[in-house]
């Protein structure tokens, strides 16, 4: 266990456990208020974010930029990360081995950031963090506890940009997330 961001981000960086390290730009480790109450989990790294090495910066990241805008949030309050560190090639799936592989930097992550809230951005976050038997049709907008953490499970905004009409959904669970938070004096 890390008990600080320095040592914790250096050695995601030199991480060579599995074979996505082959292939990247850069480790995309993290980005935001490392004090959030709330943080947000998605599945990896996509081209954009390998290059200039931060979560959330390609078309999908400029969506859930808009969409936390609209519920009255900045992304420098809120916490990002992703399950993998490392861009999976042509932008798939992370493999369950590389996943595994990863998990312990996102676990020292939430452990020195502290959330109070942690939002699943697809199917992907939810299923490494949550387990295997959650999906993400049948869980997303559900209010999940486990260890002390509330879990909002939702689709991930690469999906908004595939199908439209889940913005709708999307927009509707970070409004349940936000009532949550005044609800929790966050």
């Amino acid at each position: 266990m890390y008990d600080n961001w320095e040592q914790l981000e250096e050695d995601a960086k030199r991480c060579k456990k599995c074979r996505l390290c082959q292939t990247r730009n850069n480790v995309v480790f993290g980005v935001g208020n490392k004090e959030a109450k709330l943080m947000f989990i998605g599945e990896g790294p996509g081209a954009d974010e390998d290059i200039q090495g931060e979560p959330f910066v390609g078309k999908a990241g400029k969506l859930m930029n808009m969409a936390l805008e609209a519920i009255g949030l900045k992304r420098e309050e809120v916490y990002i990360a992703n399950i993998v560190k490392c861009r999976p090639p042509s932008n798939r799936n992370p493999e369950d081995d590389e996943a595994v592989a990863c998990l312990n930097y996102l676990r020292n992550q939430v452990i020195l950031v502290k959330p109070q809230i942690i939002v699943l951005l697809g199917s992907v976050a939810l299923k490494n963090i949550l387990g295997k038997e959650y999906g993400i049709t049948s869980s997303r907008g559900k209010w999940i506890e486990k260890k002390g953490i509330l879990y909002m499970p939702t689709w991930h905004p690469a999906a908004l940009l595939r199908d439209e009409t889940k913005k709708i959904d999307f927009i509707k669970d970070l409004k349940l997330v936000m009532e949550k938070m005044k609800e929790l004096n966050m």
